[in-house]
């Protein structure tokens, strides 16, 4: 079930009910603070991270509703980052991000379990489709 938010946006019925938190990891800080600037426009908590192996160091993996990944970071990968997260017993929804989109990678990621795919630059509203999937 869903509601239509004022903004014309979709969200489960109990979107309100429950804290969402994205935790994004890209090694553009541009896009960080975009991503971020969009989701708390809507609302939506994020934690920003440069690299996998930030992440990995603080204590955000439990706080996350979802996950949205870059695939090609410049240490460890979103893919690994996604496995790692998976053996460690998270259940939280990974949406994966690339700039260099090809079929071997869109398949590895799809192999990975991800609930979406974007392709850099992606709409505002692209993300924000594929968070309120993440969180139905």
């Amino acid at each position: 079930m869903a509601i239509n938010r004022a903004d014309g946006l979709f969200w489960p019925k109990d979107w309100t009910a429950q804290r969402t938190v994205v935790i994004v990891v890209d090694d553009e800080a541009g896009l960080l603070k975009s991503v971020a600037r969009l989701l708390a426009a809507h609302g939506i908590d994020s934690r920003t991270f440069g690299s996998a192996e930030a992440l990995l160091e603080s204590d955000s993996i439990k706080t996350a509703t979802c996950f949205l990944l870059d695939i090609h970071l410049g240490g460890i990968s979103g893919i690994e980052l996604q496995r790692r997260l998976k053996a460690s017993g998270s259940r939280s929804p990974v949406i994966f991000m690339t700039a260099n989109d090809d079929e071997a990678t869109r398949n590895e990621a799809m192999d990975a379990g991800c609930i979406a795919y974007l392709r850099k630059p992606f709409a505002g509203q692209v993300l924000l489709d594929a968070i309120g999937k993440a969180v139905a």
